[in-house]
């Protein structure tokens, strides 16, 4: 996860992030960006290690042809169970702006939802035992659209990320008053 604030350079404001600088409106910066958390590859991890066993047994216990045969349908189920899902997670993330928040998932088709931070009306999150064990946890983002609430599941420090986003919306709401000369 990275985790901008005001009190970072220029140059560190210039790292790559989730989306391209030339997709931020002017003014705007980022402020946080993050992908699911990593716990996301225990499955395909355990995935790996199931058929790399069930390669290795037939190498041992198989005729020679019907071992090549099992360790084709091994590398198959890796690229399904492994690096699919792999692909998957990396493709995902999740920024903040000092206006919207931005997600990104897909790898051959990309797919985006940005909404406005104007738009947000209540940020929530929920840790279950395991989240609150591996530091992670779903955000709710509910919003005055037809889409209602979007889920953002298993967030790496999910409680910070929900301070932030009611911090910007906080001072968003306090420059909006202020603007209007409440």
């Amino acid at each position: 996860m990275t985790w901008f604030t005001s009190g970072r350079s220029d140059s560190e404001m210039m790292r790559p992030v989730g989306i391209p600088s030339r997709q931020l409106n002017e003014g705007e910066t980022v402020v946080l960006h993050t992908r699911t958390h990593a716990k996301a590859l225990l499955l395909p991890a355990l995935a790996l290690i199931v058929l790399l066993v069930i390669g290795e047994i037939g190498h041992f216990w198989l005729p020679r042809v019907t071992s090549l045969v099992l360790w084709a349908l091994v590398a198959l189920g890796a690229l399904w169970y492994v690096v699919r899902p792999v692909l998957v997670w990396a493709s995902a993330t999740y920024t903040v702006t000092t206006r919207r928040l931005v997600t990104r998932r897909g790898v051959l088709t990309r797919r985006g939802h940005d909404i406005p931070l104007s738009r947000i009306s209540d940020v929530a999150s929920e840790r279950d035992l395991i989240d609150r064990l591996l530091g992670c946890g779903t955000l709710y983002v509910s919003d005055a659209s037809t889409h209602g609430r979007v889920m953002l599941h298993d967030i790496p420090r999910v409680e910070e990320a929900q301070r932030l986003i009611n911090e910007l919306l906080n001072d968003s709401n306090d420059r909006a008053m202020r603007d209007e000369g409440v």
